[in-house]
């Protein structure tokens, strides 16, 4: 018997790849508990409404950034300027799988909600806001050891931080438009060398 639990994760898995292979708009109801294999009255006993599902869908995303590309980004068995080259190769790497898969680039997940609903939805717009400033964090954390240690000097970190966040994501808009992958290949590495000068 599936428990709770099970039928809600169903729920939650099936709008976070509708939603990030087609859009927001573009997911209804219907479609997501056609996906999760459950009936209507189990997706509004656990979500009151689309956005309380979207926010719950932005979680799952956050951990698995976490999981697949923080934590291993930002180990910290390299020196911390080449961790944003391999920030870099693993956001290539991920959505060169997702594109082999799909045919498509699909772009970031949270870049992708942002555009759509940043106007609309206060509160997603705030929880992706929310992301986007840890993933910035961990940018800026690498910059100061990297200026603590002398390999950067006379820098704006947090600036630069959020420069590199923007272009990275610009990036990732690009090469969904175009639908092509190698433009994060070739792109995303130049991040790592952005500087905003210290004022």
């Amino acid at each position: 018997m599936t428990s709770p639990a099970d039928t809600q994760q169903r729920i939650i898995d099936a709008a976070s790849e509708l939603m990030h292979s087609r859009s927001y708009a573009d997911v209804g109801v219907a479609a997501i508990c056609e996906q999760a294999g459950v009936q209507k009255g189990s997706f509004y006993h656990f979500f009151p409404s689309k956005q309380d599902l979207t926010l719950a869908v932005l979680d799952g995303f956050s951990l698995r950034m976490k999981e697949a590309l923080i934590d291993k980004a930002f180990a910290d068995d390299i020196p911390p300027l080449a961790r944003l080259d391999r920030l870099a190769d693993l956001l290539y790497r991920f959505q060169a799988q997702l594109h082999q898969q799909t045919g498509r680039v699909l772009g970031c997940p949270f870049g992708n909600l942002a555009t759509e609903l940043a106007t609309q939805d206060e509160p997603i717009r705030k929880k992706v806001d929310l992301i986007f400033a840890h993933l910035q964090t961990h940018i800026g954390q690498v910059l100061q050891a990297s200026v603590e240690t002398g390999a950067l000097s006379d820098i704006d970190v947090d600036a630069t931080a959020q420069a590199m966040l923007a272009y990275s994501e610009g990036v990732m808009m690009l090469a969904k438009t175009r639908n092509d992958p190698a433009i994060l290949r070739d792109l995303l590495p130049a991040m790592a060398h952005i500087r905003i000068p210290a004022r």
